[in-house]
């Protein structure tokens, strides 16, 4: 998964109004960080997904 993917993902779960504001400031359990951060850091967007789509709780077929 590239980033634009996850991005389009994120714009897609959560709508265009909030999924940058949400990765920004909600920090992921399993990640100890927030997406953006995680991102930066260089973990893979899919792992990143991964754990945004569990703590969002997110549908199966968004996985």
């Amino acid at each position: 998964m590239r980033h634009t993917e996850f991005w389009a993902r994120l714009e897609a779960a959560l709508g265009t109004g909030y999924y940058r504001s949400w990765a920004n400031q909600h920090v992921i359990g399993d990640l100890g960080r927030t997406a953006t951060e995680a991102l930066d850091a260089g973990i893979a967007p899919q792992q990143v997904w991964a754990s945004v789509w569990r703590a969002l709780e997110l549908p199966e077929t968004l996985q």
